[in-house]
């Protein structure tokens, strides 16, 4: 397998964002297209790095879309020695029940359902985490869409906790884009399905996507800068308004993140300090010095969690 471009991009994402952890059990979500495929093989390859000790499986949802054929996919995965769990469901028939008001298939709900099928069919084997193949452009695209249909700067992020679910939720080929998931794909001779959605090709996103091409076609610079924007926080430049009372209150309200660590987060509020450990009941409050100690890395999140058991 020649996936140097993805493995060394699945790399950087993990030391940026510190996305995976020795004996997580990750599952990616594997709808059958070139990105989960990629992505399913690269992880499975990069979880065989000296330095990584971590488990792969894949979990496809059979959304129960006609004519969509996964036998190659499935041997593909046995010849590569990949664990994958195909598992029923009946999405297609909800989604035909509640369209949208153009009669159509509603994206988002299928999103919605799609995805939470991909994380309970997770916690029944055991994984802890969560990857979806989503890629550079699609981040691009999603801050498109958000500032054209939401009037806000937003993309999706490349890990965030779902506490309902108790599952960490990452992106590990954020720096990789669509063509070079694709080289990988054809190079490497990796199976994938062709989609019978009926929305394939006429949604949102779709016109962003061909909105982003010819733009880049006349600015073929602002690729890769596009792509730097999404972590570029030194030079953000927003409108504040000084009279904005609602934002200046809940911008005191909202807890500042301090440090993340081996899964938890150590949070600022006001003038109090605290360990996140995904409920409100458990949280564990610092005192001063060890916050410094935290920061200072002169002590684990791990280790006060120890000691605090320990007082219990």
């Amino acid at each position: 397998m020649q996936l140097h471009k993805i493995l060394g991009d699945i790399r950087k994402a993990d030391q940026d964002y510190n996305l995976i952890q020795n004996n997580d059990i990750i599952a990616v979500g594997v709808s059958g297209g070139k990105d989960s495929m990629v992505l399913l093989t690269a992880l499975h390859i990069y979880s065989k790095f000296p330095d990584k000790n971590f488990k792969v499986i894949g979990i496809h949802i059979k959304l129960g879309f006609p004519d969509m054929d996964f036998s190659e996919i499935e041997n593909f995965c046995k010849q590569q020695g990949i664990e994958l769990h195909i598992v029923e469901s009946k999405i297609y028939n909800i989604l035909k029940l509640h369209p949208g008001n153009d009669g159509n298939i509603q994206c988002s709900l299928c999103s919605r359902m799609r995805k939470s099928s991909v994380n309970n069919a997770a916690k029944q084997f055991h994984c802890n985490k969560v990857a979806f193949g989503h890629h550079s452009d699609d981040a691009v695209e999603t801050l498109l869409m958000n500032g054209i249909f939401g009037g806000k700067l937003a993309t999706f992020l490349p890990k965030m906790y779902l506490s309902k679910d108790e599952l960490t939720f990452i992106r590990p080929m954020i720096y990789s884009y669509e063509s070079d998931v694709l080289n990988a794909q054809v190079n490497n001779n990796i199976p994938f399905v062709v989609s019978t959605c009926p929305n394939d090709g006429y949604t949102k996103r779709q016109e962003m996507k061909e909105l982003l091409d010819a733009f880049y076609e006349k600015y073929p610079m602002a690729k890769g800068n596009f792509q730097r924007m999404l972590y570029n926080e030194e030079q953000i430049e927003l409108w504040h308004r000084e009279n904005d009372h609602n934002r200046i209150k809940a911008a005191a309200k909202k807890p500042l993140l301090l440090l993340e660590q081996d899964g938890y987060n150590l949070i600022q509020k006001g003038q109090t300090a605290f360990i996140d450990l995904h409920s409100k009941k458990n949280n564990i409050r610092v005192s001063d010095m060890e916050k410094q100690q935290l920061l200072n890395h002169q002590i684990t999140i791990k280790e006060i969690i120890a000691q605090h058991k320990k007082k219990q």
